[in-house]
Order: structure tokens, then sequence, then C-alpha cells
């Protein structure tokens, strides 16, 4: 029991279920569908998948873009997409099928977590202090307070917006994190099913993101599992072992079974063991990648982290051995060890660590201080405030061109783009609006108990900034970031004898792009007799080494992006 802590009954009232589960699923699902593949990992991972929809075996074991034999990474996320895309493609689309699996995998995510820190809630040494004659809160009811906030935490993360409604291997790799984290949880009462959810899950993470990040977690489990009050069974170790042995064996075992190239192979081990490099710390440039990037994309889950640890710090020394506590900082350290040494950190690793951070920055709320509080409450107040005022005036100013000033700095950064009147988008808008307005009226007129009463406006006003701009501003970002106009004159203009386009100097992006509107045989191949490219100097220096003049056919570019360049040649042989 804690007996620092002391709440009421009133403190922990739970947030009603439905209404939990329709916030999740709202944010999960607006902005999945109805919008072509976007630059860049968002066109990079459809690719991949739609290639292993359509692809022979070689496509499905060593997935990658067409037209570029170059391993995109583990296969787990590809393989589940494309199996997305041949079940449900013809009926919902391609596109869409694809990123139905990232909707899918939040909403497994978002479970495991509230679930997870249910559980931890609901132990004994966490309980606030009982009272000599009653009015504390019980174990359920407190467990559920935490997790509630937990799932709020994680929902109000703004780095997640995008990144979660891509088709990207991010989320799958996420559910992969959080299935550990339940699978450690759960090994508290149940060895056997923990260690087996906790083998799948690291195998998850291996096929999805990297072996060398999952052999860390597999270390961090351990020493969760040993060190910690977290225990496990000998049964339990080895089922656990089992799981991770038997999911890790699945890449290698397609490739015997495919006779694969000892070309593809080392490939693979390449790409699966991950691009790290031991001096990259010495440098101290991921510190400052670290400085600029962690604050922005985990925010406000970050300052609840720091927070809980702060707290932890001035309590007993024994809190650092308790689950709660143990659990998520072991997963964030196994995960921020390799962090360091990673050759390319960007907001994919660094979104990784949310849920750990929520987790435990949940069992901080009930020591927030009242001042804490209504600075949080006030900041996302005003902030969401004002940000949906401007998603409302910029979208009024497309429709009508008033005001002036506003229109014309919109044609300016999107020039040719017109506006159309949605009637179904305008009440989705109105009416995630209005509930915004009944929430915030909620928090201003009342002065509610609930330690869960300072994440409400947070989470909810994440959930409207997205919903707002996927409905109001959809068809504005959709123009900005689709490749499908440029790609459509581009079919236009190749001559019909064109046996094939070398893309050598196309990114993963514009390449998946273009083969997927188009159609056409782009292949990264320097013999054919045309070339698509974004970089001129490259081009004319691949030409010539190659004794060869390059014609110009056709030049483009996207309207809302001014440096890129895109631009057809034909290759000639010099006389």
């Amino acid at each position: 029991m804690n007996r620092t802590l002391k709440l009421t009954s009133a403190a922990t009232a739970a947030i009603p279920r439905v209404i939990m589960i329709t916030l999740t699923c709202i944010y999960a699902f607006s902005g999945l569908f109805g919008h072509d593949p976007w630059k860049n990992d968002d066109a990079q991972g459809f690719g991949s998948m739609w290639m292993v929809a359509h692809g022979n075996l070689h496509d499905i074991v060593f997935p990658h873009i067409s037209g570029r034999d170059v391993l995109v990474g583990p296969p787990l996320p590809y393989w589940i997409g494309g199996l997305s895309i041949q079940i449900l493609g013809s009926t919902i689309g391609a596109v869409n099928a694809a990123r139905l699996v990232s909707g899918l995998c939040f909403i497994a995510a978002a479970l495991l977590i509230w679930y997870a820190t249910y559980l931890l809630g609901r132990r004994s040494e966490v309980q606030p202090m009982a009272f000599a004659f009653g009015g504390q809160p019980s174990p359920t009811a407190f467990g559920r307070t935490i997790a509630d906030g937990a799932l709020l935490i994680f929902i109000a993360c703004i780095g997640l917006a995008i990144k979660v409604h891509e088709a990207s291997p991010l989320l799958l790799e996420l559910f992969g994190i959080c299935l550990l984290i339940f699978g450690m949880t759960r090994s508290l009462g149940k060895s056997i099913q923990g260690g087996a959810m906790i083998g799948l899950a690291l195998g998850v993470i291996a096929l999805s993101g990297s072996l060398t990040g999952a052999l860390m977690l597999s270390v961090g489990s351990v020493m969760s599992l040993t060190l910690g009050q977290v225990k496990i069974s000998r049964v339990g170790l080895c089922v656990l072992v089992l799981c991770f042995g038997l999911m890790l064996s699945i890449w290698p075992f397609t490739w015997y079974w495919t006779g694969a190239s000892s070309d593809h192979i080392h490939q693979a081990i390449d790409v699966w063991l991950g691009p790290f490099a031991l001096h990259k710390i010495s440098s101290l440039g991921v510190l400052s990648d670290l400085a600029t990037d962690f604050w922005t994309s985990t925010w406000p889950v970050w300052p609840l982290f720091f927070w809980s640890v702060y707290v932890c710090s001035k309590s007993d020394r024994t809190i650092w051995r308790s689950p709660h506590v143990f659990i998520p900082l072991c997963v964030c350290g196994s995960q921020f060890i390799p962090l360091l040494f990673s050759i390319d950190l960007n907001e994919h690793t660094l979104l990784l660590l949310t849920p750990p951070m929520s987790i435990l920055g949940a069992f901080g709320l009930p020591f927030l201080r009242r001042g804490l509080i209504s600075f949080i409450d006030w900041l996302a107040m005003l902030s969401f405030t004002a940000l949906a005022i401007f998603i409302w005036l910029i979208w009024f100013a497309k429709l009508t061109g008033y005001p002036a000033a506003t229109a014309d700095n919109i044609q300016r950064f999107i020039p040719g783009f017109i506006a159309h009147f949605d009637l179904l988008d305008l009440i989705f808008a109105l009416i995630i609006t209005l509930i915004w307005i009944f929430i915030v009226r909620w928090r201003v007129s009342r002065a509610p108990r609930e330690i869960w009463r300072c994440l409400v406006i947070s989470a909810s006003g994440t959930t409207l900034m997205w919903v707002l701009m996927m409905t109001l501003w959809l068809p504005t970002i959709n123009y900005a970031k689709t490749y499908q106009i440029v790609a459509q004159h581009f079919a236009q203009a190749l001559p019909k004898n064109a046996r094939c386009i070398d893309s050598r100097f196309l990114g993963d992006a514009q390449l998946a792009s273009f083969v997927f509107f188009t159609q056409l045989p782009l292949q990264d191949d320097e013999s054919c007799d045309y070339m698509l490219t974004h970089n001129q100097e490259e081009a004319k220096s691949s030409a010539r080494l190659n004794h060869q003049r390059l014609k110009m056919i056709w030049e483009d570019r996207r309207d809302s992006d001014r440096d890129e360049r895109l631009r057809l040649y034909q290759i000639l042989e010099n006389k």
C-alpha cells in the first residue's frame, strides 16, 4: 500500500467505457481512408505492401518496391498489409486495405496499454492509504482510473497523429511493444500465459523492426523478470524462449524454402540487424538529434513520465523494484540503448518509447499539484481552441475567398488547387467541434476531482485537431502530398515505344507512387532507353560516365513542392 497517497473514491471515478472506445476508434480511423498514398513513409510502405500482394514468391520473402530490388525491412508488416490488400483490396481499395492494418494495430495497442496499466494499478503496493472510516477507492476502481489516464496520455501524444495513420511498419512494431508490456504484466499472475505473450511480442518486434532491438528488449524482459518483483516460473521462461525462437525462425525458413541467393540473404541479415554504428554516440550527434526531436514528438507524454520518475525518487527505494515502475523503465531503457547507436534517429524510433512512458506517467497523475493541473488544462484548451479556429478559418477562406489575404496565401502555397464543398465532411467537422465545446464547458464550469481530469482536454484536443484536418483539410493535404497528378502527366508524355524507364535516381516514395499510379515499367536499370529522375546532376554524371547523351522529353513538379523537379530523359548513345 502507498502510504503517501491519499485519495477518495470520488477521485477514481472511471470514464464510461463507451466514451473511451469511441474516442479511440474516432482517432484511429479518421484520415485512414479516402486519399492517395502520401509522401514519404506512407507511399513507401504502401508500395512494398502492394508489391507483396501482386508479386511472386521472391517479392513476398524479400519485400521491396516494384522496380527496385532493395529490401525495405523485416517482412511481417508487409506480409500483413499485402494479405489485407489481397482480401479487401477489391472491396475497399488497395490503399484503404493497407491502411486498415494500421488502424487495427493502433486500437489493439491502445487496448493492451489500458489493460496492462489496469493490472498494474490493482496491485496492493500502489493502492492509496486506507482511511479509518473507509471512503478510499477499491483496487479495481483505482486500477481502472490509472488505466484511463494511461490511454488518454497515449492518445494525446502529438507525434503519433500522422504516423499512426500511415501504411507504415511502425504500427506493428508499436503493437509489439504494447504486447511485450502486457505479457510482462500478465506474467505476474499467469506465468505460462505471460511467457507466451512476451515471446510472441519479441518475435513481432524482430520481424517488424530490427533483430538487435528485439534482442535488447529480451534482455530488458529478463532483467524485469529476475531483478524486479516480477517473477516467472521455469516453465513460463521455457515457453517464452520457445515462442521467441519459433517467431525468429519464420523468415530464415522462407529463405531456405525458396532457395534464396546468398546476396539476398546477406542483404536481409544486414537490414535485420539494423543500421548501427558504435562510434555514433561518441560524436554526440544522436544527443543533439534527441535534444531537438524528442520533446516535440512525445509531448505531452514526457513531462508526465519524468514527473512520475521524480515522484518515485522521493519515495521509498523499494518502489523501483515494483512492477508498475520497473517494467516500463526496463522497456524504455532497452529501447534507448540501441537508439543511441542508431545511424538514423527519426521520429519512428522515438514514438516507440511512448507506450512505456505513458504507463509510468499515469501513475504520477495522483501526485500532480493543483496548479500544474490547471496549467496543463489551460495550455491545452487555449492551444487546441486556437488551432481549431485556424483550421476553420483556412477552410472558409479556401471556399469563399474571404479573407482575401488568407485566400491569396493559400493559393500561393498550393497553386492550382480548387476547393470543393463536401456536406458530409462539414457535418463531421461540426459534430467534433460541438463535442469539443461541450468538453471545454464541462471542464471550465466544474471542478472535477478525478485524477485523469487534466488529460481530457489534451486527448480530446489532439483528436479534434486530427479529425478537423482529415475532414476540412483532407482534399488540400491530399493535393499537396500525392504524386497522382504529376504521374498522370508523366504517363501522357512518355513515348509509346518506351520499353523500360530507369528509376535509379528516384526516391522510394516517388518510385512507389509512380509505379502504382501509372503501372509503367519503371526499374533501376541503367540499360533502359529512358530515365525518370528528380536529381538532374546525378543523371548527367551517370550519362557522362556511360558515354551517353540525355534528351529531355518532359519536366514537371507537384504544385505544392517548388524544389522538386521531375524530368524524363531519352538516353542516346554518343556518336
